[in-house]
Formats: C-alpha cells, sequence, structure tokens
C-alpha cells in the first residue's frame, strides 16, 4: 500500500507532466490568436539596406516617381511632399485626404515625426535629406541612376512591388514596357538622328546620351544629333543656331514651365522662328512637344516610364 505522501508525490508529478503539455499548446493557441509574426523584408537601395519589420501601413514619400509607381499599384499612402503633381496624381494635392510633409526639397520633419511612419521614400530632388529622414523612420532612397537610367527605374519599380507584395501586378506591366521599349528601339535607330530640348523661362538647354533624359538615345535608340552634349543634371545651354547648325531629324521638347505650372512663352511658341524652321525636324513636322509630367516630375515612375514609351511610338507612327 503507498503511503499519504506516496500519493501526493504521484499526483504531483502527474501536474507537472500535464502542465508541461499544456503550455506549448497555449503558446500556440496566442500566438494563432495573434496572427503569424511579420517578416523583416531587406531593402536595397542607394544608400544602402533598411531592414522593414514587416509591411509597412504608414507611408509618406518624397519623390515623385515612387508616388506614381505606388499609385499605380494600389498601394495607399499617408503623407505626401506638396507641390506640382502630375495629372494621374492630382488627387494627391488633397491636403485633407494626404496631409502635407513640406515639399521635395524641404521636408517638414515634425509633420513627419507626429505621423510616426513604418517607410519613408526619397528619391531625387528628395535625396540629400536621406541622412534626417532615416534618424526618424525606416527611409530608402530611390534615386535613379543617371549610368543606367533604365535598369534603375525598373529595379526601383521592383523595390516598391516587392515591400508590398505586388510582384505579380508589376511584372506584367514591366513586360509591357520591356516589349513596348524593345519595339522602339528596333524602329528608332532607322529614324534619323534626334536632339532632347528643355526649354524654361525663354531659355534652351540640350540633353544627350547618359543625361537625366538619355533614355531618348539609350533604351529608345535614337542616334543622338550632338553626340559630345554635357551630360549634367542641367544639361547645356544651348542657342537658336546650334539648333540650326546641328539639323536634327527629330526634334524632342519639354516644356519645363509648363510641367511646374509657371506662366511663360511656350516651348513650341519659342522655336517657332527662322533658325529653327530651317531643320529637317521642322520641316517634315517632326518636333515632339513630351509630356511635361511624365519626363520630368515622374520620370522613372510605373505609369510615367509606360507614357514616355507610348508617345515616341505614336510619334513615330505618324511619321510614317
Amino acid at each position: 500500500m503507498r503511503s499519504r505522501g506516496s500519493v501526493r508525490s504521484l499526483r504531483a508529478g502527474r501536474r507537472g507532466i500535464a502542465a508541461l503539455l499544456v503550455a506549448p499548446l497555449v503558446a500556440l493557441a496566442i500566438a494563432l490568436a495573434a496572427g503569424p509574426a511579420a517578416a523583416e523584408i531587406a531593402v536595397r537601395h542607394a544608400r544602402g539596406q533598411t531592414i522593414l519589420p514587416g509591411v509597412p501601413k504608414t507611408v509618406v514619400v518624397f519623390d515623385l516617381a515612387a508616388l506614381d509607381t505606388l499609385d499605380a499599384l494600389g498601394v495607399p499612402v499617408a503623407g505626401v511632399a506638396g507641390g506640382p503633381k502630375p495629372p494621374a496624381l492630382a488627387r494627391y494635392n488633397d491636403a485633407s485626404r494626404y496631409p502635407r510633409m513640406g515639399t521635395l526639397w524641404e521636408p517638414d520633419y515634425e509633420a513627419v515625426n507626429a505621423l510616426g511612419p513604418d517607410l519613408v521614400v526619397v528619391g531625387g530632388r528628395s535625396g540629400p535629406r536621406y541622412d534626417a529622414l532615416a534618424r526618424m523612420a525606416p527611409t530608402i532612397d530611390l534615386s535613379s541612376d543617371p549610368a543606367d537610367m533604365l535598369g534603375s527605374d525598373l529595379r526601383n519599380i521592383r523595390t516598391l512591388a516587392r515591400i508590398f507584395g505586388k510582384e505579380a501586378q508589376a511584372e506584367d506591366r514591366i513586360a509591357r514596357i520591356e516589349a513596348g521599349i524593345a519595339a522602339l528601339h528596333a524602329r528608332a535607330g532607322q529614324a534619323g538622328t534626334a536632339l532632347f530640348l528643355l526649354t524654361t523661362g525663354g531659355r534652351m538647354s540640350a540633353f544627350g546620351r547618359g543625361s537625366r533624359f538619355g533614355l531618348l538615345h539609350g533604351a529608345f535608340g535614337f542616334r543622338p544629333a550632338a553626340p559630345g552634349l554635357d551630360a549634367g543634371i542641367h544639361g547645356q545651354p544651348v542657342s537658336f543656331e546650334f539648333v540650326a547648325r546641328t539639323d536634327p531629324d527629330w526634334l524632342f521638347v519639354l516644356d519645363r514651365d509648363a510641367a511646374i505650372g509657371v506662366q511663360g512663352r511656350p516651348a513650341r511658341q519659342l522655336l517657332d522662328n527662322a533658325l529653327v524652321r530651317q531643320t529637317a525636324a521642322w520641316r517634315k513636322g517632326q518636333v515632339v512637344t513630351v509630356d511635361p509630367a511624365s519626363w520630368y516630375l515622374a520620370s522613372g515612375g510605373l505609369r510615367a516610364l509606360q507614357t514616355t514609351i507610348d508617345e515616341i511610338a505614336a510619334a513615330l507612327d505618324r511619321a510614317r
């Protein structure tokens, strides 16, 4: 016969074993109730790597190309920089829905801190503010690489798509972009020479291969009418005499004043003079005023990139 002490010890042992068996089940139940643990997302970008604890819920954007991509992919944004926006992004001008976080050049750090974002996106114009913003919230820099404009633009699109689980949607649109570029490149090489001009305040600058508008000659395949142009961010100031002497078969013109909403002399009117009218481009009706929002404001964005391809292809169609 067991003593009372032995019975008590046996019962205690059984209770201990039961507790050991039940504890993991309770922990599992709690974990399941709380939902799966968020997986960290490692994001490589122009400034290195940023680790996100999970899919961001509150996103602040200081780059119009990134905003264009996020909007095209259906990703909600909590705060944006003020300033001109492409027509496709006009709703982000509603400050009651999308609070202003300062400007692309001068973020409102207090507003950003008060919102407490899970992710801040900078790029291009706002890139120099990366360090200050990264001290406040997880921040990525999606500035384009002038040495590989198209490649970096597509990488940036894929980066945003991966963060928000939109890879399939993005790849469908990238496939269309790549097919459009391949078709454009095959035609542009036979279309003659081209010159890209930016007009603003009654002045002109020309941009060549390797510049911010170098897609025209690189990915799109047009032969440069002026191969030695400065590849700097602001292009090379040129005169009407230069345009006449260069004599391109195509003139692609970006009206910066129209892009930023400033009243000025329209680009087409500025170019309508005796010198420019001598060029092959003018005589053939091959002076194309490009969409300023897609080329200047949101260049490199998913929607903007498709627009640039479509409008150049349409110009070639009209020249047949």
